[in-house]
């Protein structure tokens, strides 16, 4: 059922501000560690003091050409920096130092899904460098609020999206892309938790066929995926109902309250003229010459839609599969080794994303910690292929022996402890004939349309045989002799 809300598109721009994992800061060489202790990670230069100079870290421009080769956008040659002038507690020169007239990476694009599951590209205008504030710290001093400045001055690349993105969904979806991407990259831990990631959402609404923009709302501040999709969804009914009252919708910064599911008003929205951008005197322009970026193009780690496309395109997985593979660099890398040993590659699958995965989320582990290394992992679907071991044998009895001795050999163990098949088809008869003699009345139930007692059979089979019966060829081998 249609409502008024369904007569609205909602316009949707997302600036997404991506902490840099450098060793040092981006115009001095002040240390970037998470949690070090307040104010232990500055220098006259981060602290704006009056006569210091900053100087290039030159990883920035690196890591900002990968993201752009990434993203498929158009890397400057010439790159100047500017001064962004405004004024907070937490920024010690009163001015950030960014990128305004010349980003070092225009247009471009991220792949997401969107709602419906289908695929979309998510345009870019601009991806820039630029240096973040400090911290203001609200919440230890009741009747104060301090100011850690070891954030002050480390490394930025903002990423400003065009506005295309249409609801909640496709917002965490996006970021969610970008994520993945500066990790596999390794520029960013993109932990939005810690502010490796966060990101300013630009919202507004208008009518469906309309050309023209709504009033823009900013809402900043935000701290998880999840609450970027709910702050959406939440500000696109505010804004209408707006709309529909008849009142104004007013240019604004607002927050989002996550315990109440609301966004709350900040401050009026400045225009970027108020920023009073004038050319960095202190920097000179930094080049990015074509062959430096051929280099950088020709050393980039395998990125996570390249190896969605082989994996469902060349190895025949599903997309459920792929997306599963490639949530992290780590996971797919060590997918990539398992494959160079089979070449059964759904069964390699189900092993990692069903024992393995279930394993590190019961350790809470990454898969850089996992003991089993790929060669023994692969060893144990070669043995499945073969008909040695069953699928069961494999992942009840020998996957959980592997975790104990990783350095065991799967073939040996399994020899051993007598998991392997029996084939043998005079041995597999004796099997069944016990089976069969145990529950005589049974095999008349079954021949007058009981197939379901096929599994009782099975399982005297099994126990006869202590597991080790083919159950393949034991499942035939009792159906013939049930059918004659």
């Amino acid at each position: 059922m249609s409502s008024i809300y369904d007569t609205y598109e909602p316009v949707i721009g997302i600036e997404v501000h991506v902490q840099l994992s450098t060793q040092s800061k981006a115009y001095c060489g002040d240390a970037t560690a998470y949690g070090a202790a307040p104010n232990t990670q500055v220098s006259p230069i981060s602290l704006g003091h009056p006569g210091t100079l900053p100087v290039f870290n030159k990883a920035v421009m690196n890591y900002a050409v990968k993201l752009g080769i990434a993203c498929d956008c158009n890397i400057r040659e010439r790159n100047e920096f500017a001064r962004k002038n405004y004024f907070y507690a937490d920024l010690p020169k009163g001015y950030q130092i960014t990128q305004d007239t010349t980003p070092i990476c225009t247009e471009g694009f991220v792949r997401i899904k969107d709602a419906e599951g289908n695929d979309k590209k998510i345009n870019l205008t601009r991806i820039h460098m630029e240096e973040d504030s400090g911290k203001s710290v609200h919440d230890i001093d009741p009747f104060n609020t301090l100011v850690d400045l070891n954030r002050a001055g480390i490394p930025l690349l903002e990423i400003v999206s065009e506005p295309e993105i249409k609801n909640g969904e496709e917002a965490y979806s996006y970021l969610s892309e970008i994520r993945k991407l500066v990790r596999y990259l390794e520029i960013s831990d993109g932990n939005m938790e810690e502010g490796s990631l966060r990101a300013d959402l630009n919202i507004s609404v208008r009518k469906k066929g309309a050309t023209k923009f709504g009033t823009k709302v900013e809402v900043k501040n935000m701290n998880s995926f999840r609450n970027v999709q709910k702050a959406i969804d939440f500000e696109i009914i505010r804004q209408i109902d707006l709309i529909e009252s008849g009142k104004e919708i007013h240019q604004e910064t607002r927050t989002y309250d996550a315990a109440k599911n609301i966004t709350i008003a900040l401050r009026s929205k400045e225009d970027a003229h108020d920023y009073r951008y004038f050319p960095e005197p202190d920097l000179v322009p930094v080049i990015v010459p074509q062959s430096y970026v051929n280099s950088v193009r020709e050393n980039m780690p395998p990125l996570p839609y390249e190896l969605f496309v082989k994996y469902t395109k060349e190895l025949g997985l599903s997309e459920y599969d792929a997306y599963v593979l490639t949530d992290s660099k780590a996971f797919a890398l060590y997918f990539e080794e398992v494959i160079k040993y089979t070449t059964n590659y759904k069964g390699a699958t189900n092993l990692l994303i069903g024992p393995v995965k279930s394993w590190l989320n019961e350790q809470s582990v990454e898969i850089e910690e996992f003991p089993i290394a790929p060669a023994a992992l692969a060893s144990i679907q070669t043995l499945v292929d073969k008909e040695k071991i069953s699928i069961s044998t494999a992942t009840q009895k020998l996957f959980p022996a592997l975790l104990e001795d990783p350095t065991a050999d799967a073939a040996a163990l399994c020899e051993q402890n007598g998991w392997i098949q029996q084939g043998d088809s005079d041995q597999l008869q004796a099997w069944v004939d016990q089976a069969l003699a145990a529950y005589p009345e049974k095999i008349e139930e079954y021949r007058s349309g009981k197939k379901g007692l096929i599994g009782l059979f099975m399982g005297e089979v099994m126990k006869y045989s202590r597991g080790s019966a083919d159950p393949k060829k034991a499942s035939a081998l009792l159906r013939e002799k049930l059918d004659a």
